[in-house]
């Protein structure tokens, strides 16, 4: 095995609003060289770095709007929020869930924040993830998978170092609680005071970390902050993150799907036509009903 470097590291680019709810930093796909055709699975990264939210009698989020060709995974640091869509699902993402949800053929969905955080206001931070699906995927049903934290499988690093939290694929045999369409990593390193962990992970996949709190040395050498996104070399395998005082990292791996990639607001396809289909499908009412 050989080690896997560091390509480049990104500061966090400037925020903006999605909706009136969600403050977020956006790294895949407008970081410096981080298009959806380099990061693939991984199209899009939003990160909600830590805001505080004074209390409102409103629930702040995003309104109802469509999804198809992909999935959506929210994973919750801080905050809470709740959640409805037009297969009927709803449910809320507390401190240490994750949402993954499988819009694939198309879903209205909607976003908020759970109504006791609103009343009472606090610190919101979380990430989302949009994860492409190959071809024949992109048109199959809908589904929601509801990953509560104790859901999650959790790998107990030596020595205390910390913990690994699995959320998908597989980590010293413990497997992820997520159920993926293609081979994908994702997992929350937890580190303690000078806790170290290791990973490795096929050359070929698109690999990245976000560090979520405090700073890591990645091998050794390469300086990480808070909130900040680093990308990997597709050459190698194996790589160590390591923390003075603690850390929480996003560790994310994933093949390569190889093929086109036709983008447009909501919609993830693979030609234009099938953009124009789904703008088409979705003014038809063809995602389902959802009231704002």
């Amino acid at each position: 095995m050989s080690i896997k470097n560091i390509e480049l590291v990104l500061s966090p680019p400037e925020p903006h609003f999605v909706g009136d709810g969600f403050r977020v930093h956006n790294f895949i796909p407008g970081g410096y060289r981080l298009d959806m055709e380099r990061m693939n699975p991984f199209i899009l990264l939003d990160y909600g770095a830590k805001f505080y939210f004074p209390p409102s009698d409103r629930p702040m989020g995003v309104g109802v709007h469509p999804h198809r060709g992909f999935e959506t995974v929210t994973i919750a640091y801080k905050g809470s929020v709740a959640h409805h869509d037009s297969t009927g699902q709803s449910g809320v993402i507390g401190e240490g869930d994750v949402q993954w949800m499988t819009a694939a053929s198309g879903i209205l969905h909607k976003e908020y924040h759970e109504k006791e955080f609103s009343r009472n206001g606090g610190e919101m931070q979380m990430v989302q993830l949009w994860m492409n699906l190959p071809a024949k995927y992109k048109m199959s049903q809908p589904k929601y998978q509801s990953i509560t934290s104790d859901q999650i499988g959790k790998f107990a690093l030596g020595n205390g170092a910390g913990t690994v939290e699995v959320i998908a694929g597989e980590y010293r045999n413990v497997q992820g609680a997520a159920s993926t369409f293609t081979p994908v990593n994702l997992f929350n390193a937890r580190l303690n005071k000078n806790g170290k962990a290791d990973f490795s992970f096929p050359a070929a996949f698109n690999s990245a970390l976000l560090v979520i709190e405090g700073k890591i040395t990645v091998n050794g050498t390469e300086e990480v902050p808070t909130d900040h996104f680093a990308l990997f070399q597709n050459e190698g395998e194996e790589f160590e993150i390591e923390s003075e005082e603690g850390a929480i990292v996003l560790i994310m791996s994933g093949q390569d799907i190889k093929e086109p990639i036709a983008a447009h607001g909501p919609f993830v396809m693979n030609t234009r036509q099938e953009i124009f289909q789904a703008f088409e499908d979705y003014q038809k009412g063809k995602f389902g009903y959802l009231k704002d």
